[in-house]
């Protein structure tokens, strides 16, 4: 039996009938991430001692007839912009190769107070900012399903590792869809959940009013279970919230309204994309729902509003990355300003230069109301939106990308065709909605991902849909 295909519920009951040892599980995973990870490239950093040792550690437990958390001795992958103490955290940037976390981020101390076992930290595009994990400066991740294509990105790695069965879930982060892309590019489950309801703290920040944590996973099940684990309020993140306690009652999806956004599905679709998608959401039809048609008017202005308002927080953000308190610092300069500018440049690649250039003269003084402050005009009007839809509507079914996972190098030269990808993701993000990504089929061998967008906070809902769909059809 490859323990490395199992559910996290079903690794559970697993361990606590000792069907298996957690150290046993443990090592079937870092075979596996020793036999891939050549290959597939989804982690950058392998925590081996440590896993083993919190494995040892779970197997005691069990022996003495103590009670475990369902996830404990479960053995994950946190992406590496997320903080572990002790380990390194690069965010994917030559300008943090040797940077070290001093503290555990808000979400891995909710994870270690339930067991898990981290097994290391995954690849992503530099600074999160990217849609296919090529921008990372340490070399591509590679899709599980196609050698030759992307996993996605930025959180390729996370999504990556879960698809070829080398963790088990994974955490990702989501500024413009870079959770859900590479669970649909990857066939897995990806939950980009409501701005506010995971802690921030401890994420190296990209875009501090989009970035939200979330899981990646095999099955919607596993996706709820990991929320579950780190979501709440935490002391070290103002923008955090305690989630609602939604009733049972309030949970039953049997009369849910489906609307479909008609701005989805114009030129542009990749045809065996839409084709899927669409037969997706026949057979939720065909499972009794309501199905209705909706507008989401300001759709195409989304992206346009996101690649101004996401690189102008990223240019305060990153202004951090001096070459004087921390990271690389550039040995050649005459001067102080000579330092921070060949740190800067030589640490930062293109595409996070690109986006901090972008950002400064969006936030310079004459283009500011141009341009910031009309992009947050419009996020406005992107938010009304949703909110005239959830009138009519329980839930949004949509694509997650318009085009299946393209080739290495294929779109890498051509920026705009790039931020494109996002186009379907990014109005989630400008409105602080929770979203979800299912695999519901594929082109040949490459999966598609439906996309769950849901009311703020319901991500109860958009999970239950997603279980429902797992249950009724397997992909």
């Amino acid at each position: 039996m490859d323990l490395t295909e199992l559910t996290i519920k079903e690794v559970h009951w697993g361990l606590k009938k000792k069907e298996f040892s957690a150290l046993e599980l443990c090592k079937f995973y870092l075979e596996k991430i020793k036999e891939k990870n050549k290959e597939i490239f989804a982690f950058l950093t392998v925590n081996e001692d440590s896993a083993i040792s919190q494995a040892k550690k779970i197997d005691d437990l069990i022996s003495q007839g103590k009670e475990i958390s369902i996830l404990a001795g479960i053995p994950c992958a946190i992406k590496d912009n997320i903080l572990v103490d002790g380990v390194k955290c690069t965010a994917g940037s030559k300008i943090l190769e040797d940077y070290t976390a001093p503290y555990d981020a808000g979400v891995v101390k909710k994870l270690k107070n339930q067991e898990t076992i981290i097994l290391g930290k995954t690849n992503l595009d530099e600074f999160a900012m990217g849609g296919s994990t090529e921008n990372s400066a340490f070399g591509p991740t590679r899709n599980p399903h196609d050698l030759n294509r992307v996993p996605g990105g930025s959180s390729g790695g996370s999504a990556a590792a879960v698809a070829a069965n080398m963790a088990a879930y994974s955490l990702g982060s989501d500024t413009g869809g870079s959770i859900r892309q590479p669970a649909s590019f990857c066939g897995a489950v990806g939950l980009k959940p409501t701005y506010g309801t995971v802690s921030r703290s401890g994420l190296i920040a990209f875009a501090s009013s989009l970035d939200q944590i979330g899981p990646i996973t095999k099955t919607a099940e596993d996706c709820q279970i990991v929320f579950d684990a780190i979501k709440g309020k935490d002391e070290m993140d103002s923008t955090s919230v305690e989630m609602p306690k939604i009733p049972n009652a309030e949970c039953d999806i049997r009369n849910t309204v489906i609307g479909v956004p008609k701005e989805y599905f114009v030129k542009g679709i990749d045809p065996e994309v839409e084709k899927i998608i669409k037969g997706a959401i026949k057979k939720y039809a065909e499972m009794g729902f309501k199905i209705e048609e909706v507008s989401l008017p300001h759709t195409e202005y989304a992206l346009a509003a996101y690649y101004i308002i996401a690189p102008s927080e990223a240019s305060a953000n990153l202004a951090r990355y001096d070459g004087i308190r921390y990271g690389y610092s550039a040995k050649d300069g005459n001067d102080l300003l000579e330092v921070y500018l060949n740190s800067r440049e030589n640490g930062f690649g293109a595409e996070v230069r690109r986006r901090i250039m972008i950002g400064t003269y969006a936030l310079s003084s004459g283009y500011y109301e141009a341009y910031y402050l009309r992009a947050q005009k419009v996020r406005t009007k992107i938010r009304n939106d949703f909110e005239k839809v959830f009138e009519k509507v329980d839930v949004i079914l949509a694509p997650v990308s318009p085009v299946l996972p393209f080739k290495i190098g294929e779109r890498i030269e051509d920026p705009l065709s790039m931020y494109l990808v996002d186009a379907y993701t990014v109005s989630v993000n400008l409105a602080g909605l929770p979203a979800l990504s299912l695999p519901v089929g594929k082109v040949e061998k490459l999966p598609v991902g439906l996309q769950i967008i849901g009311r703020p906070f319901e991500e109860e809902k958009i999970l239950e849909l997603a279980k429902y769909f797992e249950n009724q059809w397997k992909v």
